[in-house]
């Protein structure tokens, strides 16, 4: 006769109720991200810098399912918009227990055109924001003894890509700072993982005329949904923690 399953370390979680936030969520892989967690249960703390509408509406289609959703307005690249997205997202849903850093920038520029500015922003939206939001959602997560952060890094990290350094360095970084927290979290009920996709289809790939399918093995770019199912699987599972998914049709290999 099999030996009963711990309660106190379930092998699948449920994610009724519990609340996500994923930054940057109003579009492109981050909405999908979203709809697969209220899917799943979660309700949704959508985070915005500027597409607004979008966030709002992709809040309705959350509410539709039957679960709660709240549209946040902050700059995770900014300390103090982060404070302002806590508090608000706690007064109204909850303590964050899921957490997706997803918010970033992505500006394809030739290697000679690369100034300090440039490099400065795609550190701060794609790394530093990362680190921010992740300090916030800390101290409610060690509390509970419980929470799952993801974070989505990019092919990029281990090829290289087809943006550029200063956003190779800063998906590279998220590794790295998956990689720290998870060795310091692991004994108290918080996984922390990333996720590398490869040419997903968003706008952001749309733009880049260097983002073509035939890099791809499988011959397509990847979809959205692609990547939220793995999210959905990482916020279920307690057991998976300082890894990278490769999301990426083939392209890199590990």
């Amino acid at each position: 006769m099999p030996a009963p399953r711990s309660k106190r370390y379930p092998v699948i979680g449920d994610l009724t109720a519990r609340v996500a936030l994923v930054t940057g969520g109003s579009r492109g892989i981050g909405r999908g991200i979203a709809l697969a967690l209220a899917r799943a249960g979660a309700d949704v703390v959508v985070n915005c810098r500027t597409t607004v509408q979008e966030a709002d509406d992709l809040c309705i289609e959350i509410q539709q399912m039957g679960r709660r959703a709240l549209r946040v307005r902050a700059d995770v690249s900014v300390a103090t918009d982060v404070v302002l997205l806590f508090t608000t997202a706690t007064h109204e849903l909850g303590p964050v227990s899921i957490l997706v850093n997803n918010a970033g920038t992505a500006s394809a520029q030739p290697i000679d055109q690369l100034t300090e500015q440039s490099w400065n922003e795609v550190i701060a939206n794609n790394l530093t924001s990362a680190f921010f939001v992740t300090q916030a959602a800390l101290p409610e997560m060690r509390k509970k003894k419980w929470g799952r952060i993801i974070n989505i890094s990019s092919v990029a990290a281990q090829l290289g890509g087809v943006i550029g350094p200063h956003y190779a360095a800063s998906k590279a970084g998220m590794i790295g700072l998956t990689h720290s927290y998870a060795s310091l979290l692991a004994n108290e009920g918080i996984t922390v993982n990333a996720i590398a996709p490869a040419l997903i289809e968003t706008d952001m790939i749309r733009g880049n005329p260097l983002a073509r399918p035939k890099l791809i093995p499988v011959g397509r770019l990847g979809t959205a949904d692609e990547v939220a199912e793995v999210v959905v699987l990482l916020a279920r599972n307690g057991y998976i923690t300082g890894q990278t998914i490769n999301v990426n049709g083939g392209w890199y290999m590990s």
